[in-house]
């Protein structure tokens, strides 16, 4: 019995609906890996001039994220009077707060001795899976680098990205491979523009009783006049 030309389209259209889909093999590299600034300092306050150089470092080095990681025991800067770690945490999600980019990360914090930088970055790495890390410093924290725990083994497992900082010499590419030869290359020299704000100014300025709006964000402004921080004769 012959079908209607009609008929004969429906079982066409049937038989290719019927037919197995072949199942797509993923291409090879389609999915890089995610780049991911680590972002550490005492953050005491955290200021313009911090999520300025995470912004200047996330658009030259395309991150995915910035992860801002405050010292629980800085091993360079303590001093008396310094703000506790809860109130530097509160300060830097604050001022963090409103970019999706920008995250806290708080794995300095319960660990017992000075919050040393290699410690960090080891134990981001074994969370972070593949993920491709970025240390994120300023030039003067660059030049102090031999003072650091173990630099050498530091830049053999994470990338440098260094911003400029006003009052600061500018990195040489020449002394940095007479000092760290071909990792060297590993170190990436951030080229936008700086601001020349300093937390111990800022500190400064509260002590005195002077305005720091635009020094921080709003919201830290808020923090440090309601809590009284920087206030001489506070009690830490």
């Amino acid at each position: 019995m012959l079908l209607a030309p009609r008929s004969r389209a429906r079982m066409a259209v049937a038989a290719r609906r019927a037919r197995p889909v072949p199942k797509l093999e993923p291409i090879a590299g389609a999915a890089s890996a995610e780049r991911i600034g680590i972002f550490g300092g005492t953050f005491d306050p955290p200021h313009i001039g911090h999520l300025w150089l995470a912004t200047v470092a996330a658009d030259e080095l395309a991150l995915d994220r910035v992860l801002f990681m405050p010292a629980a025991k800085p091993p360079h800067k303590r001093r008396p009077g310094m703000s506790s770690i809860t109130e530097r945490l509160l300060m830097t999600r604050l001022a963090i707060a409103g970019n999706d980019a920008f995250e806290l990360s708080t794995v300095e914090v319960g660990r017992s001795g000075p919050s040393y930088t290699i410690d960090s970055v080891e134990e981001l790495q074994r969370t972070h899976g593949d993920a491709s890390l970025f240390l994120l410093m300023a030039a003067d924290s660059l030049a102090q680098i031999d003072s650091w725990r173990e630099p050498d083994r530091l830049l053999s497992l994470i990338e440098w990205a260094v911003a400029p900082r006003p009052g600061s010499a500018a990195p040489d590419r020449g002394r940095l491979r007479d000092r760290f030869g071909k990792a060297a290359e590993r170190i990436h020299l951030l080229e936008g523009p700086s601001l020349d704000v300093s937390a111990s100014e800022i500190r400064r300025r509260v002590a005195a009783g002077l305005a720091i709006r635009y020094l921080v964000p709003q919201a830290v402004e808020e923090m440090i006049v309601a809590t009284g921080l920087y206030r001489r004769g506070r009690r830490g």
